[in-house]
């Protein structure tokens, strides 16, 4: 497969992703809002955090709390702003557009899911389900994305398109999952002690951003802690948005485009990264002790994977 199209796959997986997690992160947190006895800014500062707008954000609004306590100019911004590249809109124009470059290997049932989205992000219905209800709104982006991950499991020949469409989605997943994770721990753990029943609330809530709340109740039966949120989202093998479960199917995804044996093909630097990053996460899920192990492996998680797609990019994707 030419690089071209490798490159074109690959973001779409990542676009799809991105937009689903920024349309969980926002539900949740706008739910959050209205039902945790927390400071504005406490609730939405962390969103535009794990988003990686926060400098632009300051620049653009002021740096002072209450420019992050406008919960409703935080979810316009990452919502529909053409100028925020995370931003919902951005995320699905970026699905549909590189969708749209591979038409010959992308599924005619995913296109077809991937472009009803984004018009309907450009459409008058949007704005008003968006206006008057909200929670519909998200749950309808949600959905969407939904449809097109598994559409593209369930109706694409499992090959190389597919792989490096699936890379580009657990590498994304990590991505968001070790943000928001790092983000919400430090919130949490940090600052004036809480009520039990407020940071229990805490702990659910950044469950959900996660989609992580019935998995996590159904594996620990109900015994909601820091210890044991921390340690399931970041080392559960069997919940699909774990940082191990990401980054171990990030790894046989490129196993399958870049054998380990095929050490005359491109793609060996990249490879050995996710190798080392999956055996690291494997060995320290488990002996997490306080925040700051947390912090050090969460921080570690986010930059090697922005360095492995980096080194994707030059190796297999065609960048320069």
């Amino acid at each position: 497969m030419i690089s071209r199209v490798a490159d074109h796959c690959f973001w779409y997986g990542r676009y799809v992703e991105r937009a689903e997690s920024t349309a969980r992160l926002l539900s949740t947190t706008h739910n959050l809002a209205l039902d945790a006895e927390l400071e504005p800014a406490a609730c939405w500062r962390p969103v535009v955090v794990v988003a990686g707008e926060e400098d632009a954000f300051k620049s653009r609004w002021g740096d002072d709390d209450g420019a992050f306590a406008d919960g409703e100019r935080v979810e316009q911004t990452l919502t529909w702003d053409a100028d925020t590249g995370v931003s919902i809109r951005r995320s699905l124009e970026g699905a549909r557009w590189n969708a749209r470059s591979i038409r010959e290997v992308v599924s005619i049932d995913a296109w077809e899911s991937t472009n009803e989205l984004h018009l309907y992000m450009r459409s008058d219905g949007a704005r008003a389900d968006f206006a008057e209800r909200r929670f519909d709104f998200y749950r309808r982006i949600r959905a969407g994305t939904q449809l097109v991950l598994g559409q593209l499991r369930s109706t694409m020949l499992h090959d190389e398109p597919l792989d490096f469409i699936w890379l580009g989605v657990m590498l994304e997943r990590v991505s968001q999952t070790a943000r928001i994770l790092d983000v919400h721990h430090h919130a949490i753990t940090t600052g004036a002690p809480r009520h039990e029943v407020v940071a229990t609330s805490l702990w659910l809530s950044l469950l959900r951003s996660l989609s992580g709340y019935e998995p996590f109740m159904k594996r620990h039966q109900g015994r909601v802690g820091s210890d044991t949120v921390i340690r399931f989202l970041i080392g559960e093998d069997r919940f699909p948005r774990s940082v191990a479960y990401c980054v171990h199917s990030a790894y046989e995804r490129l196993c399958g485009i870049r054998p380990p044996t095929a050490t005359d093909l491109p793609g060996g630097q990249t490879l050995e990264q996710l190798r080392i990053l999956d055996e690291l996460v494997r060995t320290q899920r488990n002996e997490l002790h306080d925040g700051e192990d947390v912090h050090d492996l969460l921080t570690t998680v986010v930059d090697e994977a922005h360095a492995i797609c980096d080194s994707l990019g030059k190796e297999l994707l065609g960048h320069a």
